[in-house]
């Protein structure tokens, strides 16, 4: 067991590398797809191993080992750097416990901030404010935040995209990827690194629904360029975390991926593309196998040690 549980706290190390790069060569819809689904496998994994970790501890507590009827030195893996490592998975546990709370919380807090301060009676509502930004805010009505400082720097067409881009996010339920996101990262700091390929999927994801509404890739092209641009002028608007906005990522490599003359830009040949899917595969399988081993040994540790006890 002391050797599985170590597979899911230290994959990331491998898959997140491999995830940012498969990333890059994925639809924009597929690879966020992949990376909030990689970010939830490997946060779970990661999340699970270190409670078995800490259960492996607890069980040979003498005050536990009674209430559970057991004899802890027939439970197995004698090792001992166990019970050390058993009380640093509980304060892991217990410090990724309070740090998803907290940021659950603040995630709801921004929110009802941000909706608070763009009442509106339908979709859309714009700010007076000579600030240009817009985002999508998701809620019950889902809405779409603009500036009339945006506004004015857009042409007419060029706001059929913005708003076509931002429903693309509200449609998409684009926050709660990056939320997701957010989330695992609590629970396992290695993941950082997926949170920023992600939110740029989003946003190409958005940017391709953008352009197939307008049916003009090069008008969608120039409206994000020219609204980045105009919000670069002045300080970040504040917005929650998990809101999208047009503007966001990195703007000059979204606006190439759509001047590219199809949808589909070119991308390594098929072979390898599925070569790199199969690692990612194997890197999920190999975390959540892990657990189930080290979760199986457990149990059969459990078993043996109640049985003898019993006699």
């Amino acid at each position: 067991m002391m050797f599985a549980v170590w597979i899911p706290l230290l994959m990331p190390l491998l898959a997140v590398p491999a995830a940012r790069r498969a990333a890059e060569w994925l639809p924009p819809r597929a690879a966020a797809w992949t990376l909030a689904g990689f970010s939830v496998v490997l946060a779970g994994s990661s999340t699970a191993a270190l409670g078995l970790l800490a259960s492996a501890g607890a069980l040979r507590l003498p005050p536990v080992a009674a209430l559970g009827h057991l004899s802890p030195p027939l439970l197995g893996d004698g090792s001992p750097v166990l019970l050390p490592a058993s009380v640093l998975a509980a304060l892991a546990l217990a410090a990724g416990a309070f740090a998803v709370v907290r940021t659950g919380l603040r995630q709801r807090r921004e929110m009802r901030a941000a909706r608070a301060a763009s009442a509106a009676a339908d979709e859309l509502s714009v700010r007076p404010d000579e600030l240009p930004y817009a985002y999508a805010l998701p809620g019950r009505p889902d809405r779409i935040v603009v500036t009339t400082g945006m506004l004015r720097a857009l042409d007419a067409r060029e706001r059929e995209v913005l708003f076509a881009h931002e429903r693309a996010h509200l449609a998409g339920r684009h926050h709660l990827f990056l939320a997701t996101a957010e989330l695992a990262v609590t629970l396992h700091p290695m993941l950082r690194g997926l949170r920023e390929p992600l939110a740029y999927a989003l946003e190409r994801w958005a940017d391709e629904s953008a352009a197939t509404a307008t049916g003009d890739r090069a008008l969608t092209a120039r409206a994000i360029g020219r609204a980045a641009l105009a919000a670069a002028r002045v300080p970040g608007a504040a917005r929650p975390r998990t809101a999208l906005a047009v503007t966001a990522g990195p703007v000059p490599r979204r606006v190439t991926a759509l001047l590219a003359t199809s949808a589909a830009a070119a991308r390594p040949r098929r072979a390898l593309r599925r070569a790199l899917a199969g690692a990612l595969l194997v890197c999920a399988v190999l975390s959540a196998g892990a657990v189930a081993d080290a979760a199986h040994d457990l149990h059969a540790g459990v078993e043996v040690a109640q049985g003898e006890t019993g006699r």
